[in-house]
């Protein structure tokens, strides 16, 4: 494998290859050596080289010092060594330096149908590099738009398809000649093919260069170059395929030496392009073949539990290594002469001293000033209000609320003025203000949770304003409607004319502040509960003193706010604080700031603000737009407060507003970081210059060390790096100490980071209602490594992860909801979305529109990143965009991304200002309705945790399997065997067919032509349910003399006839008539009309192969084989003899066969299996008579009773059924061919029902098609008066294991129509012997036990109880039939096994067939399938191989010769299980899986190829959902199964094919995919 890898890759010399891997080279001189030598293949780079500074080409950074250390950098790094160190840009500059390693690799676009794409213009896709398929065979417009498909560069062309050609995959050899034309490289849309799939293979090969995993050793490094690095999305689809061609530069990660060239290969003529796909993909997917890591030999785990790899913690791993740290002390809270007593008693105070002075102005889209609320109107509306919620609402003449009660406040963001009115108002009536969001739907992100908190927190009135009630979904009586999860509310308005004023005796209590709680703010968690956090009055209180202290807030004071006023920094400095100092506050309404993002900036400028209170996001919006204002000074503040500071991109963007403003007066000393959380309220804040705090600090921290929670100020190592800025220090009476994340809250040690807990009178109190949650975070107890409490007062835990630097400031790392722990190590949501905004920062995605959340797949957190992709962006820029985040986040974490997805713009769920709503984003993730336009997953490379490959054990006979008597292992050895058939005869007439040693079917059809002539023997429905024709013996008799008549003459004894029939009696008929005529029938599936490409060949392939010399059919078919259509499909001149037996001449034929011995072969027994294998079989006359008779005995079959058939009469039992069994027993069979049950579902029933049929049999398509057909439709049934109460047993003829769930389903439904539970069962039969097991009349039920799919997976079968973990259920495969013996073998040492131990079904009978009929003579490769003998034990029996996995179990039952029964359970068949790392899974178990995984998915089917795991799921829904499904296939995979799934193909409903069994036909499918004839919608490789 790998030697051979790398002649493909040393085969070619193209010499920028060679030149470019070279050390030596300046980055001057590598820049241009590059362009010179990519000249001719990419034309557009030299456009954009010279793009203006800092344009990104291609998407790389143009300027120099991104990519290399360049030497003007060095010279400003020596005179200023520590700015540049700590530059913010430093992340997005160690991003695009981490990706400079990678270079220019380009990964494989992802294509997928036309109406998949995300935009609908077409215009935008063919205008780039993708064609429309009208346009692929335009010559023209092909060449230009790709750059090298010309002829001018052999080397390039001769080294991609080199690269392909290597594979050797088995239909390379008949593909070349598939296209017309094939060899030409220029116009045929081969070459399209070949490039895109060569494009495949070599960016997996190069890209998997570098995502190495970091603990693999230098050694391994040949192997990691070819582990699986991320996933490919690709498209096997032929006429939409989007790509554009570039060159690969390899990567300089790659040894030079790797790449000889040699001499000879240098000259070369084109090479014919191969057309088929195959090759291509088997290429692609052959870079993903070598393991991660070799198997440990040590680790052969035959234990039932896989182990699943647990992570050894590295030895080499950072450890903390300073002292405990102290807990650390705010300054005291300075004593101010005359601070209110309580919030209201301010208001009250500035309402009364001061009415006229400015509180509030709000503004309106435009930027407007609308209204200036002051001091004087807001304690007047405040108090009204008060009054009016407290005395004026009643329910049953009770006043609706009391003091404590509380209340909703709904009010839009664009109106502050009423919220704070209102808040005021609940204040001072003393009913607790609940602030929430105004519901815009009802199915709004979160909404149902907000209505949680409602609830209990027994909300029952909503005040909200007039406007806003208007806008709120109404129900139809008119009122506001009740959102889901809501309690019933009240909504009262409070601009309207039910606010009353007191009267002149009636004051506000005024209380000074006490324990009791004043407000209640809502938090959303992780798992997206909402909680509300209980905030009393003394800690409003205290917090609005500490604020003013940390803030040196002044009365009078002017502050612009940007942020959410509900909640937050936002309320605690805009409504709260600003109140207790009677500031000025001038309200930015969201709505505005995205109309115009410099708004807050002019009125600072406007109203010379002397604070802002801003996030970072509205720093970052501000400079996109800040060319358009000259005019603009920001010398009037004295303190920017950007509370986000703790973000790890708030630093970029601090740092780059200073830059652009600090000519327009903005002092660098006043940004003002802070951190808070809504538990702890504000936790630590920049002081603002004027109080003589030490400098702001930066740290530039290793990411390594911070994944494992140890701080270590990164020296080397540029790339791997977090910097963050100090969020200043603690808050003025405060205690803060930081403790270990899990666990008792131990104190960290100073190079250690963990939660910041903070002990002050400032923090929330509890989350109401919830006292276990609140005791966890709002009472720790830190304590010292000796287990002593650090104080005696509690700590709440912000939910903030940092830890105290120099100068006691404070530096926050990250946040508890951010974190993702994968594989023991901590990563942080927000520095991964700051490392991928880094890549290219805004040019694909909205900077802020990523989502980063992990869940939990197979034992471990997987990371998943969601973005929204601009409508701009074309396909191929978003690929490219993100397999470099996968490569960034990979070069700086460290770390794989489990699954990356681009939705379109604004489709994800938003959080009430703008924001996602991770939870809700990662809950969509989770059920598959996220819709993205693109995914890239990358389980291999994520999932290392997988339990280790199982080593088979040698396969000697060890002493353990000695047999004792008949026990092997202590076990009775697994063998059963049906009733004798001896002892069942009975009456004479029967006796007489039965007993005599030569009597054959033609013999016995003679006979009851004589003895019975008008007994009816087969009666034929058609769609309507009427009778199409019926035949009694002497009928059918006189049909096949005809036939007789016309074959004597023309063919000799002995000669294969093919008889291509409809199912109907002219097929029985020309079955005996062949039988007289001494020839051999093959019964062959006639083509379909509308379909002669698939179906007509295999036609033509039964009839080579059978050496058929003469074909028998209907006229309407005759003129088929020899049409025009027919010719398309295959070579008509080629067909033997073909004669229609419509009008056959009333001959007698001279004198009947007779074959001399019952050993000569009757008829040969054609069918496809499910692997795509075509077999014959050959039946002797004595193994049909024997086949008869133990169905007759088995299920009672006499001339009086009649039976239903639903199958098809071309092989196994159905054609038994059909053609053989009731000539032999004489009992009527009514006829029904499944195709007319697709016009008319209920014609099988309403027979059975109509003729009162005890005995049926159907096959599984035609009971699915009755289930789905007919489940809604029972009650129509009924009143048609069909009845099932008749029928006593329904069999499933079926050649694999039981499908338990269509059993069930199918006899729940027609429960109602009388159908007992007990009737239905299955049989089992295969190639070797069409009929082993059949339930028949007598006889116990079946039996159903349930095993362990893990012990299977080691070939072992453990029973379990219903509804454990990982049970199956399995039901037995009807009774064994009379004359049949089966015993249980070891596939490997050929030995017996005993009782309940899984191994290959071995079959003994009088009615095996003889062997297969072959053309090529491999008759010896088989012959053990039919005589092989037993390694020990009894090792005389001649028994057939079934090929079918199964195992015995002795019940409890007894049979109906009282013995104890033995049951047969048939697992699956071997041809078709997957042998996955050591282990062997049946692939209907990963089917069941992945079908139950989302609603949408239809229909699944399993296969490998080159050790993957291809997954092809029907998709029952609209397209967009498609991309949902490959994130759910591979987690439920993996989850039950530990594999991971390789490709991922999702297709239209009816795609995988199924064969008139209604089995799967999963090796068809395969050769479908390497074909790319399967048109699918999308299809996903995980990488």
């Amino acid at each position: 494998g790998t030697a051979e890898l790398m002649t493909h890759l040393s085969a070619p010399p193209p010499p920028c290859l060679l030149s470019l891997c070279l050390w030596d080279i300046t980055q001057k001189g590598y820049e241009k050596k590059r362009g010179k030598l990519l000249a001719p293949y990419i034309p557009q780079i030299q456009g954009k080289a010279h793009g203006p500074p800092g344009s990104l080409m291609a998407g790389w950074p143009a300027s120099s010092q991104a990519i290399l250390p360049g030497s003007k950098h060095n010279k400003s790094r020596a005179a200023n060594t520590r700015d540049e160190r700590f530059r913010s840009d430093l992340h997005t500059e160690a991003v695009q330096a981490a990706l400079a390693k990678y270079k220019e690799r380009k990964m494989p676009m992802p294509s997928k149908r036309r109406s998949v794409l995300v935009q609908s213009s077409v215009e935008a896709y063919t205008s780039s590099a993708s064609e429309d398929e009208g346009s692929l065979r335009r010559q023209g417009r092909l060449a230009t738009s790709t750059p090298y498909q010309g002829h001018g560069h052999p080397a390039v062309e001769h080294w991609f398809n080199r690269v392909i050609q290597g594979s050797s995959t088995s239909s390379s050899a008949s593909s070349t000649s598939s296209h017309p034309g094939g060899r030409s490289v220029t116009t045929t849309n081969t070459s399209y093919h070949t490039n895109l799939f060569s494009f495949l293979f070599l960016s997996v090969l190069l890209l998997s260069t570098s995502l190495s995993l970091p603990h693999q050793s230098l050694n391994q490094s040949v192997d990691t170059c070819l582990s699986p690095p991320c996933s490919i999305t690709s498209p096997l689809r032929f006429c939409h395929v989007c790509i554009s061609l570039h060159i690969f530069v390899l990567p300089c990660l790659l040894s030079p030496n790797l790449f000889s060239v040699h001499p000879l290969q240098t000259h070369f003529v084109g090479v014919p392009v191969n057309s088929r796909v195959s090759n291509k993909i088997q290429q692609l997917l052959n870079t993903l073949k070598r393991p991660k890591r070799p198997p440990l030999r040590e680790f052969f785990v035959d234990d039932f539990e896989e182990l699943l790899d647990v992570q050894q913690p590295d030895p080499n791993q950072p450890k903390p290594e300073g002292q405990q740290m102290s807990p650390l002390e705010g300054e005291p809270l300075g004593v101010v002469t005359n601070w209110p007593p309580s919030l209201p008693a301010a208001l009250q105070r500035w309402g009364t001293t001061q009415p006229k002075s400015p509180c509030l102005t709000a503004l309106d889209n435009a930027g407007k000033p609308v209204y200036t609320l002051t001091y004087g109107k807001l304690w007047t509306r405040s108090q009204k209000l008060a009054y009016t919620l407290l005395n004026k609402l009643s329910t049953r003449n009770e006043p609706l609320l009391m003091p404590g009660d509380r209340v909703a406040l709904v009010f839009p963001n664009s109106d502050p003025v009423m919220f704070m009115v209102a808040f005021y108002g609940c204040l001072l009536a003393e009913l607790v203000p609940v602030p929430i969001e105004v519901p815009l739907t009802r199915k709004d992100a979160g909404s149902q949770q907000i209505g949680f908190l409602l609830g209990s927190c027994g909300v029952t009135l909503a005040l909200t304003t007039d406007a806003c009630q208007k806008g709120l979904p109404k129900a139809q009586t008119g009122e506001v409607a009740t959102f889901k999860g809501w309690p019933r509310l009240l909504w009262f308005v409070t601009d309207g004319k039910h606010v009353v004023k007191p009267p002149k005796d009636w004051h506000p209590p005024i209380r000074e502040a006490s324990n009791d709680i004043a407000y209640i703010e809502y938090k959303t968690s992780k798992e997206g509960s909402t909680m509300g956090i209980a905030v009393s009055h003394a800690a409003m209180l205290a917090h609005c003193h500490a604020l003013t202290q940390a803030c040196g807030y002044t009365e009078g004071e002017t502050i612009t706010n940007v942020l959410d006023f509900k909640r937050e920094s936002g309320l605690w400095h805009g409504v709260l604080t600003s109140v207790m100092n009677r500031m000025h506050v001038i309200s930015i309404p969201y709505s505005l700031m995205k109309v115009n993002p410099l708004s807050w900036i002019q009125k600072v400028h406007t109203y010379k603000a002397r604070v802002a209170v801003v996030k970072s996001r509205d720093m970052h919006w501000s400079l996109l737009a800040q060319r358009d204002q000259r005019d603009i000074s920001l010398s009037s503040l004295r303190m920017l407060i950007v509370a986000d500071g703790a973000n790890p991109w708030s630093i970029s963007s601090c740092d780059a507003f200073l830059n652009v403003f600090q000519a327009r007066g903005l002092r660098p000393e006043v940004i003002c970081p802070c951190a808070s959380s809504s538990e702890a309220m504000t936790v630590a804040i920049r002081r603002p210059p004027e109080m003589g705090v030490p400098p702001p600090g930066k740290a530039v921290l290793s990411m390594g060390g911070l994944s494992h929670s140890v701080i270590r100020v990164d020296t080397e190592e540029k790339l791997s790096v977090l910097t963050v800025q100090d969020v200043g220090q603690v808050m003025p009476a405060a205690l803060v100490c930081v403790v270990r994340v899990e666990g008792t809250p131990y104190l960290c040690q100073t190079d250690e980071v963990g939660e910041i807990c903070v002990s002050s009178g400032s923090t929330g109190v509890a989350y109401y209602g919830l006292p276990g949650m609140t005791k966890n975070i709002f009472e720790t107890i830190p304590v010292t490594s000796s287990g002593v409490p650090v104080s005696d007062r509690p700590f709440t835990r912000t939910s903030l992860l940092g830890f105290v630097g120099p100068d006691s400031l404070v530096f926050i790392v990250g946040k508890m909801d951010g974190l993702m722990v994968v594989s023991g190590r901590r990563h942080n949501a927000d520095d991964v979305v700051a490392t991928a905004l880094a890549v290219e920062p805004m040019k694909f995605v909205y900077r802020g529109r990523i989502a980063v959340f992990s869940v939990s797949v197979l034992h471990d957190e997987r990371i998943v990143v969601v973005a929204e992709q601009r409508p701009d962006a074309s396909e191929e820029d978003s690929f490219q965009w993100m397999s470099r985040v996968l490569q960034a986040i990979d070069s700086i974490h460290q770390v794989g991304v489990y699954c990356l997805a681009l939705v379109p713009a604004n489709t994800l769920p938003k959080a009430p200002l703008g924001g996602i709503h991770i939870s809700e984003t990662k809950q969509r993730f989770l059920e598959g309705a996220l819709h993205p336009c693109n995914v890239l997953m990358c389980p291999h490379t994520c999932v290392t945790n997988l339990p280790k490959p199982r080593q088979k054990q040698p396969g000697k006979v060890g002493p353990a399997s000695m047999i004792v008597g008949n026990l092997v292992a202590g076990k009775r050895i697994a063998q059963a065997c049906g009733r004798d058939v001896a002892q069942l005869e009975d009456n004479d007439q029967a006796r007489k067919v039965d007993s005599h040693p030569h009597f054959t079917h033609s013999d016995v059809l003679q006979w009851r032509a004589q003895a019975t002539p008008d007994h009816p023997l087969f009666l034929v429905l058609n769609a309507k349910g009427t009778v199409a024709s019926t035949a009694s013996c002497l009928q059918l008799h006189k049909r096949a003399e005809r036939v007789a008549a016309a074959l004597m003459g023309r063919l000799n004894t002995g000669d294969h006839v093919a008889l291509v029939y409809p199912p109907g009696i002219d097929l029985i008929a020309t079955f005996y008539g062949c039988l007289y005529a001494g020839c051999v029938p093959v019964t062959v599936r006639p083509p379909h009309p509308q379909n002669l490409a698939t179906t007509l060949p295999t036609v033509k392939m039964i009839v080579e192969v059978s050496k058929s010399v003469c074909i028998l059919t209907t006229q309407a078919i005759m003129k088929l084989l020899k049409s025009k259509e027919a010719a398309a499909a295959v070579d008509i001149k080629s067909w033997p003899t073909v004669l229609d037996t419509d009008d056959l001449p009333r001959k007698k034929s001279p004198q009947m066969y007779k074959p001399p011995t019952p050993e000569m072969l009757a008829y040969l027994d054609f069918s496809v299996s499910t692997t795509g294998i075509l077999a014959g079989v050959k039946m002797s006359h004595a193994a049909t008579s024997a086949l008869c008779r133990s169905i007759k005995l088995q299920c009672e079959l006499y001339p009086s009773r009649q039976i239903a058939i639903c199958l098809d009469p071309y092989c196994g039992l159905g054609f038994a059924l059909w053609c053989l069994c009731s000539v032999y027993s004489g009992h009527q069979s009514i006829l029904v061919p499944p195709l007319e049950l697709e016009s008319n579902a209920s014609l099988w029933l309403a027979a059975v029902s109509q003729y009162k049929v005890r005995v049926t049999f159907c096959s599984y398509s035609v009971m699915e098609m009755c289930t789905k057909g007919l489940g809604s439709q029972t009650e129509a049934l009924r009143l048609r008066n069909v009845n099932l109460s008749c029928v006593r047993t329904c069999m499933v003829v079926a050649e694999e294991r039981p499908r338990i769930a269509l059993t069930q389903s199918f006899s729940k439904i027609f429960k109602d129509l009388g159908l007992s539970p007990r009737a239905v069962s299955t049989t089992f039969g295969c190639r070797v012997n069409v009929a082993i097991c059949l339930q028949g009349t007598a006889g116990p039920d079946p039996t159903t036990v349930y095993v362990d799919m893990r012990a299977l997976r080691h070939d072992r079968v453990r029973l379990v109880e219903r509804g454990s973990p990982h049970s199956l259920p399995l039901m037995e495969s009807g009774k064994i039939l009379p004359g049949v013996k089966v015993i249980i073998a070891n596939t490997e040492t050929k030995g017996p096994l005993g009782d309940s131990h899984l191994g290959e079904i071995w079959v003994s009978s009088p009615h095996n067939a003889t062997g297969y009929y072959t053309v090529y003579g491999e008759e010896a490769l088989h012959a053990d399938h039919f005589n092989t003998k037993l390694s020990f034990g009894d090792t005389q029996t001649v028994w057939a191989r079934t090929g079918y996995l199964g195992f015995l179990r002795r019940t409890e039952l007894t049979d109906a010769s009282g013995e104890r029964h033995d049951a047969l359970y048939v697992v699956g068949s071997l041809d078709e299980t997957l042998e996955l790392r050591g282990m062997r899974y049946h692939p209907i178990d990963i089917e069941t899986s992945v079908i139950r995984s989302h609603k949408s998915i239809a229909e699944c089917a399993v296969f490998t190829w080159t050790n993957l795991l291809v997954v092809v799921v029907e998709l029952e829904g609209s397209e967009q959902e498609a991309l949902d499904l490959v994130a759910l296939v591979t987690n439920v995979v993996l989850e039950e199964h530990y594999l991971i799934v390789g490709v991922v193909v999702v297709v239209d409903p009816g795609v995988i094919p199924i064969n008139s069994r209604g089995e799967k036909q999963r090796m068809h499918l395969r050769d479908g995919f390497l074909a790319d004839q399967l048109d699918p919608i999308y299809v996903a490789y995980n990488m």
